[in-house]
């Protein structure tokens, strides 16, 4: 029972902390040092011996370099006017739709996401653009923040994607397969968002209006989304190859987006300033939480929590299931509080060697992992999606919740299916390497 009770106190000093307002990568930081001095009786030299050798480590990683070039790379697109290209370009395939134009948000979303890695970037980059335009052409209210808000959230699923990356860092699998598993999933559940819009269409035309038919031609269409086909499968293309590793792949990523700028006559020392500055200010609270999270992660072993948890649990004999459904009630109700990246590196030193002994694929629960979090990007309070719809819309966050709820219920029946069907999810990454 002891070690129960040290997991207790853990968890106060870390609620502690957090209900006083501490920045999470520093409360992250002290829980570690509170946990060793308070139930390891670890002294403060042996800790300082600890933590130095391990913050060397963890911040020496080579998979790390690709955060800040994704992220560099969407800050420069976010920028760009590719986004307004985007919509432009597809609003003649969905014009003919159910539900119209109303699918550039779930299409649009899910070819921005290709390039951004972000799902408030996502959402941003694409809302600035479809929010306006579909309330302008009388399109349902509830449906276009909706549909945005849900679609926006696959910038975390469909690769690249800097979760995938943090998650592969820490469980120690091959980034390149997550990318490859994250594919699948992520336009199962576009498909789904796609299928309910034409669903409330055709039960409420009016929610719809039928949109004015583009004189664009399908060359001219295809022109308009050439800058985001091209620099997709110049990043996708090049990993799923072979030819470039995620880092290598997101190099090369930045000097075609900056090629395509400056083709394009739109790269100038402004972009480029705000572009970095963005980039920087990001990359520090992503490395900061990730190395912050080795030290927890260490502390943790030092205190044999994870193993002795996990043989509690496989003690208990739970089925599959019932394990995997208590695990998306902990990560939804975590989600209502904190962020993808912070619910990834706090939780994984725990949930991690739980999962593996219950003989869980480690790619395939990053996915299941990923999907959860998403989640968390459309529930309040603290949904990241929600606020930046409520600065793009004006609406309160009351509403844009209630417009997101069927896309977060639609989001768990792609849980559900990803959970019986394991398939969808490693089906890719095992054909590719197969």
């Amino acid at each position: 029972m002891d070690i129960f009770w040290t997991a207790i106190g853990v968890a106060v000093l870390l609620l502690f902390f957090l209900t006083m307002g501490m920045w999470i990568f520093a409360a992250m930081m002290a829980v570690s040092i509170g946990s060793l001095w308070l139930f390891g009786d670890f002294s403060a030299d042996r800790i300082g011996l600890i933590f130095s050798r391990i913050l060397y480590r963890a911040s020496n990683s080579w998979e790390l370099s690709a955060i800040p070039l994704f992220i560099l790379m969407g800050e420069l697109i976010f920028r760009s006017n590719i986004s307004e290209r985007l919509f432009k370009g597809l609003v003649p395939i969905t014009s003919h739709l159910p539900g119209g134009i109303l699918h550039t948000n779930v299409l649009g979303c899910t070819l921005f996401a290709a390039v951004s890695g972000s799902s408030a970037a996502t959402t941003a980059t694409i809302g600035k653009i479809t929010t306006q335009e579909l309330k302008e052409r009388g399109y349902d209210r509830n449906l276009s923040i909706g549909s945005l808000a849900g679609a926006g959230s696959l910038g975390l699923l469909i690769p690249p994607s800097i979760v995938m990356i943090v998650y592969g860092v820490q469980a120690e699998v091959s980034i390149s397969q997550l990318f490859m598993a994250g594919v699948v999933p992520g336009l199962l559940i576009a498909f789904l968002y796609s299928c309910y819009i034409c669903f409330r269409s055709w039960m409420s035309p009016s929610l719809t209006p039928k949109a004015v038919v583009s004189e664009q031609t399908i060359w001219q269409s295809f022109m308009l989304l050439l800058p985001i086909l091209l620099l997709i499968s110049i990043v996708i293309g090049s990993i799923y190859r072979g030819i470039a590793t995620p880092s290598e792949a997101a190099a090369v990523g930045v000097a075609a987006t900056l090629m395509l700028l400056g083709f394009e006559r739109q790269l100038n020392l402004r972009l480029f300033v705000e572009a970095f500055r963005g980039t920087l200010i990001t990359t520090i609270m992503v490395c900061s939480l990730l190395i912050t999270a080795t030290l927890l992660s260490t502390a943790m072993g030092y205190l044999h929590l994870p193993r002795e948890l996990a043989g509690w649990i496989a003690e208990q004999n739970f089925s599959p299931m019932v394990l995997l459904f208590a695990l998306a009630i902990f990560y939804i109700v975590l989600g209502l509080f904190l962020d993808g990246i912070s619910i990834t590196v706090m939780s994984l030193p725990i949930t991690l060697p739980i999962v593996l002994l219950a003989g869980f694929d480690p790619i395939w629960f990053g996915i299941f992992l990923i999907i959860m979090i998403e989640l968390g990007q459309i529930t309040p309070p603290v949904g990241f999606n929600l606020f930046v719809l409520q600065s793009l819309t004006g609406e309160s966050i009351s509403r844009v919740a209630w417009a997101s709820l069927p896309f977060f219920l639609l989001m768990c029946v792609a849980a559900m299916l990803v959970s019986i069907w394991p398939q969808i999810a490693l089906w890719l990454p095992r054909f590719m390497t197969g």
